[in-house]
């Protein structure tokens, strides 16, 4: 009798149950499973794969441009050293973790509200700095004639010396008023051009902001790529294999391993990574909302590397050697094949790759065989885009 009490007790709870399970079945079984059209892959496939590629040679050539910039200035650059570039991955590596946690811990609207403030302000900056110099080139006469409207803003801190002067028993202290030794903390030059470019990117910036459609992430991301691919300077090449060989690790550890990156990349609709709809053909520009993406991480951590190679071939032209840029073209067709076949394997086993498993050993192996048929192995590896590596180490 109790037994029965019992089960006439639980049985409601027992048929909600099944209930539950039953519609979850059937929501399941109802549930469209999205298959990209082969045009929408290739069209999707084929824009991350130019998208990335133009990132790496732009971003490569204006590398070259800062590190003479910054030698005609004087100004001291920030290089990654050898344990810099070992202790990347660790620090990587607690980084995402630390991601993962505050995604389980905090509640998605209040990351995804702090995230766009951040990306719209670093993005406006991003772009500015992406499409200024391009500006610079331009040559119309009515941009020519805009430009005649200069401007300077400078904040300077009026540092004067103390001077002492002796006398019996006495100190008498007196201020030198030269502004010699003033600091100057920001010297910024402009004209109308400029502040119609900063208005079009803080019109992006507002855009990705208030709907954050992918061709507004798109924008920034490629802006990122671009700036980061110029400042990042391994200085030697021997840090660029110790920094790609420790993120080859990472990445199939982070991906295969565990489900903490794809789950970070999921979780954060932010500018780090390119995105482009497979659906764009059936849905339109607006409704469209099958991505495909790339990391933008395996467009800079590569890129940097290529565009370090790329500098290394110019150095060699300054050495009186014959004019070319062969190890930075042997990197980049690496990094196409590369990028192909993270394609063709994701599309083979319908999982996630980690594009830095093919991305590295491709763009390790194929310059260091060259050098070594070539016979630059060792100006290779002595090779230095800055001195001052020594000094700091």
């Amino acid at each position: 009798m109790a037994a029965s009490v019992e089960n006439a007790t639980l049985s409601p709870l027992l048929d909600t149950i099944d209930i539950l399970n039953q519609t979850n079945e059937t929501n399941t079984t109802q549930k469209e499973v999205f298959v990209a059209r082969t045009d929408g892959m290739l069209l999707s496939y084929s824009f991350l794969l130019l998208a990335a590629l133009l990132c790496v040679y732009f971003g490569s050539y204006r590398s070259i441009t800062r590190k003479d910039k910054q030698k005609t200035s004087g100004e001291k650059p920030d290089v990654l050293t050898a344990k810099d570039a070992a202790m990347f991955p660790f620090i990587a590596s607690g980084f995402l973790f630390g991601i993962y946690l505050v995604i389980l811990l905090v509640s998605k609207e209040y990351i995804t509200f702090v995230l766009n403030i951040y990306f719209f302000l670093i993005g406006i900056v991003a772009l500015f700095r992406a499409i200024h110099p391009i500006l610079i080139k331009i040559r119309l006469p009515i941009l020519d004639k805009i430009r005649e409207r200069q401007f300077h803003i400078t904040l300077t801190e009026n540092k004067p010396p103390n001077t002492t002067t002796e006398t019996t028993n006495t100190k008498i202290e007196t201020t030198n008023t030269t502004t010699e030794k003033d600091l100057m903390h920001i010297d910024f030059k402009f004209d109308l051009v400029d502040v119609g470019a900063l208005f079009f990117c803080v019109l992006i910036g507002v855009w990705y902001f208030l709907k954050r459609h992918w061709i507004a992430n798109n924008i920034f991301g490629i802006a990122f790529s671009i700036n980061a691919i110029e400042i990042l300077h391994f200085n030697k090449v021997l840090n660029g294999v110790v920094l790609l060989s420790g993120l080859f690790v990472y990445d199939i550890f982070w991906v295969f391993g565990t489900n903490v990156m794809i789950t970070v990349a999921k979780s954060f609709d932010a500018p780090i990574k390119l995105l482009f709809p497979q659906d764009l053909i059936e849905n339109g520009l607006l409704a469209a909302n099958k991505f495909a993406m790339l990391g933008l991480g395996d467009i800079v951590v590569p890129g940097a590397f290529i565009a370090l190679l790329l500098r290394y071939d110019m150095s060699r032209k300054q050495a009186g050697k014959k004019a070319s840029t062969l190890y930075f073209t042997v990197s980049f067709i690496a990094y196409i094949i590369a990028l192909i076949i993270t394609i063709l394997i994701l599309q083979i086993f319908k999982h996630a790759q980690p594009a830095l498993l093919y991305i590295v050993p491709l763009c390790l192996i194929f310059p260091l065989i060259t050098a070594l048929v070539c016979k630059d192995w060792a100006s290779m590896f002595a090779y230095e885009d800055h001195t001052t590596e020594k000094k700091n180490e």
